[in-house]
């Protein structure tokens, strides 16, 4: 990818023009000074959540728009792959909330314990209540902890999902490379539906480059709930073509299905009884919204969040908005390129109501980048509108080709980078990564 760090920030955003699209209609018409000040609070610091702040307060300077995050520095879950295969350091993954505060958002670092959607007042740890006129939620996904019988939270740290990136993405790392070469990685994949439909098979990919440049006599086995996967052929081909018989795949039905761990002896057993032991073992868990939405009552009885997708607004609760992982919103996946998105969708329908204004026809859209090796890329994009009945439809859209040439899966490799820079820069005005 070091060929194509030369490129301006501008060139950058001009290939990854697709994660601004959406802000247009935010821009169209200018707000008005108010005599009453308008509140919106927003949970999660996230690609939904931050986006969401930002473009609110760009459209409607006068609202008072006040984030609520825990973390300080906010590690997103696309790139840190590329960190457990040594491509990436972990700073280059973290992001502060530095520029929203100077943009005039009132950053709190606290969790959002309770919503009373009755008296429009959110809950802080800390005790303290802040009403708002409109609340925004990106919760992100929390994990259905004892889905799978012996895999709860303290299970999590002797075989870590690292499914929300941070300290269990490093620990996934410290234990790879604690690994002896010869060893056996096993990682449990979910059931749909999950956050990041490609992510677990980047993984894999990404630690299979780890190994054969570090623990080249090294195994990884892939333990499948489901019987096939995004974007499986370009996959399934690039792993042949880089690491060989480094990587099995076992689907749902060839006995790929995990109902047991026992995380202390490193072991998972298979509905058939099969048991697998591993030297570095990776559950990631069947996933549920975030515990904020429960709290909010807009989930239903899947564990999602049902939403009006041109709004984002909520099904169940009014003027609570939901966006990202979390929201029931098929056929977008679970990406942080949709709740992006969907931020940008939902900002532009708090402003309207709140200024009183019509709405816009939104747009969606997602692409999601894939690393098989550093100059390996693979990509699916798509588009999205409503059709006559309001229900969100996939407009147009594709895949990367099968039998792509080598300067092929190297842009798009340069691509994947230059999203992730154009999308850091355009929710925290993060600054360039470095890819190693």
């Amino acid at each position: 990818m070091s060929k194509f760090q030369n490129l301006s920030r501008r060139q950058w955003l001009q290939l990854v023009g697709g994660t601004t699209l959406a802000s247009g209609m935010l821009l169209s018409v200018p707000s008005f000074a108010r005599s009453k000040q308008d509140k919106v609070v927003i949970v999660g610091g996230g690609f939904g959540g931050a986006t969401a702040a930002r473009y609110i307060k760009r459209r409607h300077p006068q609202a008072e728009v006040t984030l609520i995050e825990p973390n300080e520095t906010y590690y997103t879950c696309p790139f840190s792959n590329l960190y457990l295969a040594g491509l990436r350091e972990f700073d280059d993954i973290g992001h502060d909330f530095s520029d929203l505060k100077a943009q005039g958002i009132h950053i709190i670092h606290d969790y959002a314990t309770a919503v009373d959607a009755e008296k429009k007042y959110v809950q802080l740890g800390n005790g303290e209540e802040l009403s708002y006129d409109k609340l925004l939620l990106a919760p992100g996904v929390d994990f259905q902890w004892n889905a799978i019988e012996g895999y709860d939270e303290a299970a999590s740290q002797l075989a870590p999902h690292a499914w929300k990136a941070g300290p269990q993405t490093q620990l996934l790392k410290q234990q790879l490379e604690a690994m002896p070469d010869g060893g056996v990685f096993v990682m449990v994949a979910p059931e749909n539906p999950f956050r990041c439909p490609p992510g677990p098979y980047e993984r894999a990919s990404m630690v299979a480059h780890y190994f054969k440049h570090n623990k080249p006599n090294s195994k990884i086995l892939i333990l499948d709930a489901k019987d096939s996967f995004s974007k499986q052929g370009l996959f399934q081909q690039g792993w042949q073509q880089h690491y060989g018989d480094m990587i099995e795949w076992v689907p749902y039905s060839q006995d790929g299905k995990v109902i047991r761990v026992g995380a202390e002896n490193l072991e998972v057993e298979t509905e058939f009884g099969t048991i697998h032991k591993a030297d570095v073992l990776n559950v990631i868990p069947p996933q549920k919204a975030g515990a904020i939405a429960f709290a909010a009552g807009v989930t239903d009885a899947s564990g999602w969040v049902p939403v009006h997708t041109d709004t984002f607004e909520s099904k169940l609760v009014p003027d609570i908005y939901v966006v990202g992982d979390a929201t029931i919103a098929s056929p977008m996946p679970k990406s942080g390129f949709s709740a992006n998105a969907q931020a940008k969708v939902a900002a532009a329908a708090i402003v309207n109501a709140l200024l009183d204004e019509s709405i816009v026809e939104p747009f969606y859209a997602n692409t999601c980048y894939s690393l098989i090796a550093p100059e390996h890329g693979i990509s699916v994009a798509s588009a999205y509108a409503l059709d006559a009945d309001g229900k969100l439809i996939e407009t147009s859209g594709g895949v990367s080709p099968i039998d792509a040439d080598a300067r092929f899966r190297e842009l798009e490799a340069a691509y994947g980078a230059a999203w992730y820079d154009a999308i850091a820069s355009d929710i925290w005005n993060s600054p360039l990564a470095k890819t190693k």
